[in-house]
C-alpha cells in the first residue's frame, strides 16, 4: 500500500453533509439571550459576528470566549443545545443533496468515513437520528473530555486512531469552514478541502490553506478517489 493512498475520509457535518440553512445562528440568539446579552444593538452584533467567523469550532469554546465566565458560557451552551435540538425536532434537518451518497461511495472503494462536528456528543447523535444515518458512517466523533474541537487536530487524530489508519498522510478532510481547514493542515492531512455549502465562501478557505476547494461533497468523493 503507497503512502498516497487515502484510507480515511473525515467529514464536518453542519453544512457540509447536513444543511445549515441559518439553524447555528438561530440558536445562537438562544444562547446569547440565556447568556445576558441585550436583545439588540452593537454587543450582540459583535457576538454574532463571532459566532460566524468561529462557525465549525467547539460550541463550548465559543461561548467560553464571548462570554468569559465558565458558568455563562456553560448556561449558553445548553441554551444553544436546547434551541438546536428543538430545531432537529421541528424537521430542519436535511442532507446536503448527494451527500449519503457520497460516503457510501467513499466506504465501498473501501475508504473509511468519519463524521465529525462542533456541536456536542448529545446533539451530533440527535441530528444523525433525524438524519437516518446511525449505520452511514465508521465513526461519528464529537468533542469531549480529552478530544478538543476545531481548529485543533484532534478529532482527525483521534479517528485515525480509532480506525487505525496508517498515517495522517493518508487522510483527506472535509469542512466548510476556515477552522475545519486549520484543523485538517494542523493534523498533516493529504487534503484539506472546502467545500462551498456552507458558512464560508471559497476566498475564505483558501486565505485558510486548503488544498482544494469544491462545490459539494460529492466532488470531494470523487477527488478522494481519483487520489487514490
Amino acid at each position: 500500500m503507497t503512502d498516497n493512498i487515502i484510507q480515511l475520509a473525515v467529514i464536518d457535518m453542519a453544512g457540509t453533509t447536513v444543511v445549515d440553512d441559518g439553524l447555528v445562528v438561530a440558536a445562537f440568539e438562544s444562547a446569547a439571550t440565556a447568556a445576558g446579552l441585550p436583545h439588540s444593538g452593537i454587543e450582540r452584533e459583535q457576538a454574532r459576528q463571532y459566532v460566524l467567523d468561529t462557525m465549525g469550532q467547539s460550541k463550548i469554546a465559543v461561548f467560553r470566549t464571548l462570554f468569559g465566565h465558565e458558568e455563562l458560557a456553560q448556561q449558553a451552551n445548553r441554551a444553544f443545545e436546547s434551541a438546536y435540538d428543538e430545531l432537529i425536532d421541528n424537521g430542519n434537518a436535511r442532507p446536503i443533496p448527494g451527500a449519503a451518497e457520497a460516503i457510501t461511495t467513499l466506504r465501498s472503494a473501501g475508504v473509511k468515513v468519519a463524521l465529525t462536528t462542533g456541536f456536542s456528543s448529545t446533539t451530533q447523535e440527535k441530528l444523525v437520528a433525524a438524519l437516518g444515518w446511525q449505520s452511514l458512517a465508521d465513526l461519528t466523533l464529537a468533542p469531549g473530555d480529552g478530544v478538543r474541537g476545531r481548529p485543533y487536530p484532534d478529532l482527525i487524530l483521534t479517528a485515525l486512531m480509532r480506525l487505525e489508519i496508517d498515517g495522517v498522510g493518508n487522510i483527506a478532510a472535509l469542512g466548510d469552514t476556515s477552522s475545519d481547514i486549520d484543523s485538517a493542515l494542523r493534523a498533516g492531512c493529504a487534503i484539506a478541502a472546502g467545500t462551498l455549502t456552507g458558512a464560508h465562501n471559497q476566498q475564505q478557505l483558501r486565505d485558510a490553506g486548503a488544498t482544494h476547494t469544491v462545490p459539494t461533497v460529492t466532488e470531494f468523493a470523487d477527488l478522494v478517489l481519483q487520489f487514490r
